[in-house]
């Protein structure tokens, strides 16, 4: 686990909401405290004129990086006729260019993000992570857009700029990431990334708000050419429990039934971690073998000393 991306057990900060609701006056609220954050860039533009980022951005500009097959909304003009011709498939040509990074937020709404015995669920953490990351970009210029999947839903946000695409994004998270909308199948992580990589523009910041309990063989191939061409970051949410099982009886309830779970027995506790080490250890191997960043945030951290710990938001004055 990295240094920058390791959560903290002693961290308990104090929550404005119940912990359990995404609220749309909470989420807001946010914008004040990322108005002095600055998302930072892996690499800086050469000139300010240019833009922002010099980012993995694929299209008109002055170096040449590769041809890819031609996509849907690519510019005709970058056409790569000799490879086209070669392989009997359009090709479009690559370029380096400086410009404004979109920033795509991708939220889990499995029924496993349901849940936490401290803080706030994780879907109420992943909201407010989300949200936060998108004032920063309106701030930054930077358009933000979103994919909340799980659950048999799989809704698309296109990146829009200014505060109305934040405020837009709001209102889908307070719609589908609240308990009213409880989910009832699990959805695996690679139907919505394959989906997500026929509209993502590459040169993006593309962070993935989970848990990683739906993770299968497909997700390996996914990541691996999302981080080709955009600056890809996992953020794993995690409850405590997860981290740390305490010995003892506790009360647990989906919101319908209610069971007791048992950790007393030291056996069951040591089996416990060892697959929760490994739930977590899997995922992350995963987004740092093929390049990608990743970080852990706990359902008991602040969301923006998360994020500054995690992604690199500086404070300016």
């Amino acid at each position: 686990m990295s240094r920058m991306g390791k959560p903290s057990l002693n961290r308990e900060p104090a929550f404005s909401g119940d912990g359990i609701h995404v609220s749309k006056a909470e989420l807001i609220a946010l914008e004040r405290r990322c108005s002095r954050r600055y998302l930072s860039s892996r690499r800086a533009a050469r000139s300010a004129l240019a833009g922002a980022h010099e980012s993995k951005f694929r299209g008109r500009g002055v170096d040449f990086l590769e041809s890819r097959h031609y996509l849907p909304g690519d510019d005709i003009r970058n056409m790569d006729w000799r490879v086209t011709a070669r392989t009997g498939k359009p090709h479009t040509k690559i370029f380096q260019e400086e410009r404004e990074r979109p920033v795509i937020l991708v939220v889990d709404r499995n029924p496993s993000m349901f849940f936490a015995t401290r803080g706030q669920l994780k879907t109420v953490m992943a909201a407010k992570i989300a949200t936060a990351l998108a004032w920063t970009a309106a701030r930054r210029g930077d358009r933000s857009g979103a994919v909340i999947y799980g659950g048999g839903v799989h809704h698309e946000l296109r990146p829009r700029g200014g505060r109305r695409g934040v405020l837009r994004m709001i209102q889908q998270l307070e719609r589908w990431c609240n308990p009213g909308n409880l989910p009832q199948q699990r959805d695996p992580l690679a139907a919505s990334l394959q989906r997500l990589r026929n509209v993502v523009r590459p040169g993006s910041l593309v962070v993935i708000l989970s848990d990683f309990y739906r993770l299968d063989e497909d997700c390996n191939r996914h990541i691996s050419r999302l981080s080709q061409h955009n600056d890809l970051v996992g953020c794993q949410l995690l409850d405590p429990l997860e981290i740390e099982m305490p010995a003892g009886v506790f009360p647990v309830t989906d919101g319908e039934n209610s069971r007791s779970l048992d950790t007393r027995n030291r056996q069951l506790r040591r089996n416990m971690l060892v697959r929760e080490q490994q739930h977590q250890a899997v995922p992350a191997n995963l987004f740092r073998k093929n390049g990608a960043r990743w970080m852990q945030v706990l359902t008991t951290d602040d969301p923006l000393s998360a994020i500054e710990r995690g992604l690199g938001i500086s404070l300016r004055g």
